[in-house]
């Protein structure tokens, strides 16, 4: 590989990325919002300014490739504040034409500029331009602001055939044969990011739960640094644990001996995160903002979702109640956490221990939220209610199943650190309440089928008696 070393300047007007960047707006306005992991979808893109382009593989071949990094300009959301625009990574290749199979991979025929009469496609689709990727890891290469990095301690072999995920979510995925697998982040922000800062911590502390990073991509630009990409082992053969437990209801069967196992898996990465990073101890000042938020967020999903207003006293005592504990004296830990805990977050592979990965946090939460220590108990709160989604989203539904499930993840997590979580209920209830909540917002705006999955939890969280709870 051979790519070429130019940061094209950049500049929306004038000079060669102003000239690039004409020609593919066009293309872009339309193919963006298509996107899964674009985020501003219901409002059109009114423009763009790069922040860089670099060109990985000179366009005079068969074959060339752009790395770019382009904020999106669109009209604010109502009554939110101006904000400047999201920042998207995109990697553009570019042909003469496309073969058939690369024809998902389509953005369009650029008609002018310096690729006018190229087609030009989502290039995460083509083995060639993911094999650059790897290539340049793996001898850590220096391309305009980009910066390959590698741990020289993990082999990176030549060779390895790429193949694209196609199951995303919120950043594009490649596997490179059964050996690694690259995640590139699609919405990027200056800063540290948790899924390439946790990682690194664990792997220092010796945590054998999550895949230490072999290899990471980031850019310097305006002497700010965006986290981009992070290169990961592949847990070959593996299932996540939604699919895997969704078979287990499929075939009648309980999920209580894996549900314990991943508790213990959580509350061994807690504990690593614990002793690798440092806590804080959450007082009155500060649990009257983190309850202030939660308070909040009801408010405004009642106002968004009038089928919980019948619930919203109940919900507010769950916050209430903390609040009153708090003013009473007591104190809880903070930490680094995950931050984004469901079963989709958990690998069991066919022989072997569970795995937890994305530690990216919510990527809608602002970077500097997502970094703040937060107590523990919110990741089992996260991983709770992915219980009740699985056995709620079964035919027929199974509540009995996520009620063994919820038990035994609580036991397996006592295991390691011989605290169960539910010996601390007000905050448990606290923190599932308002996951429950930030659901049933999400199922209102985007699926509304299910809906009756959070209410459910919703009406049950809701109750004054601890019992009636569990």
């Amino acid at each position: 590989m051979t790519p070429m070393a130019e940061a094209l300047t950049p500049s929306g007007t004038t000079g060669t990325t102003g000239h690039l960047l004409a020609s593919l707006q066009p293309l872009l306005r339309e193919w963006l919002p298509r996107q899964r992991w674009f985020a501003g979808k219901g409002r059109p893109v009114t423009g763009f300014t790069p922040l860089a382009a670099t060109e990985l593989l000179p366009c005079e071949g068969r074959l060339g490739l752009y790395h770019l990094l382009l904020r999106v300009h669109q009209p604010p959301v109502l009554g939110a504040p101006p904000h400047p625009g999201d920042c998207y990574q995109l990697l553009i290749g570019v042909r003469e034409a496309l073969p058939p199979r690369l024809a998902p991979a389509l953005i369009g025929h650029v008609t002018r500029g310096p690729l006018a009469g190229r087609t030009v496609y989502e290039a995460l689709y083509d083995p060639r331009p993911a094999e650059v990727l790897l290539e340049a890891l793996r001898t850590q290469a220096r391309i305009g602001g980009l910066r390959f990095e590698r741990d020289r301690r993990q082999e990176i072999r030549d060779g390895l055939v790429a193949r694209l995920m196609t199951a995303e979510q919120s950043n594009s995925s490649i596997v490179y044969g059964d050996t690694f697998i690259l995640k590139l982040l699609r919405r990027v922000v200056p800063g540290v990011n948790p899924d390439l800062e946790l990682p690194l911590a664990l792997a220092r502390a010796g945590c054998a739960r999550v895949p230490a990073p072999t290899a990471w991509l980031h850019a310097e630009l305006d002497a700010q640094s965006y986290a981009l990409a992070v290169l990961q082992p592949f847990v070959s053969g593996a299932s996540d644990g939604w699919e895997l437990a969704l078979r287990e209801l499929a075939k009648g069967e309980d999920f209580v001996a894996e549900a314990r196992a991943l508790g213990r898996a959580t509350a061994e990465v807690h504990s690593a995160l614990a002793q690798a990073l440092p806590t804080v101890t959450l007082g009155q000042a500060q649990l009257r903002l983190l309850v202030d938020g939660m308070t909040e967020r009801l408010e405004a999903a009642v106002q968004a979702v009038p089928a919980l207003r019948p619930y919203e006293s109940g919900l507010r005592s769950a916050f209430t109640a903390l609040a009153g504990l708090a003013a009473e004296g007591r104190t809880w830990t903070a930490q680094r956490i995950h931050g984004d805990l469901h079963l989709g977050q958990c690998l069991r592979p066919p022989s072997g221990p569970w795995s937890l990965i994305d530690f990216e946090g919510e990527p809608a939460r602002p970077l500097a939220e997502r970094r703040l220590p937060q107590p523990a108990v919110r990741d089992i709160a996260g991983m709770l209610r992915s219980f009740d989604y699985a056995a709620l989203s079964a035919s027929p539904p199974a509540p009995q199943w996520a009620h063994g499930c919820r038990a035994a993840y609580c036991s397996g997590y006592a295991d390691v650190t011989g605290r169960d979580p539910r010996t601390d209920p007000v905050l448990l209830r606290a923190y599932e309440t308002d996951k429950a909540i930030y659901e049933v917002v999400y199922e209102a705006r985007h699926r509304p089928d299910w809906l009756p999955v959070p209410l459910s939890a919703v009406r049950r969280l809701s109750l004054p008696d601890q019992e009636a709870r569990s």
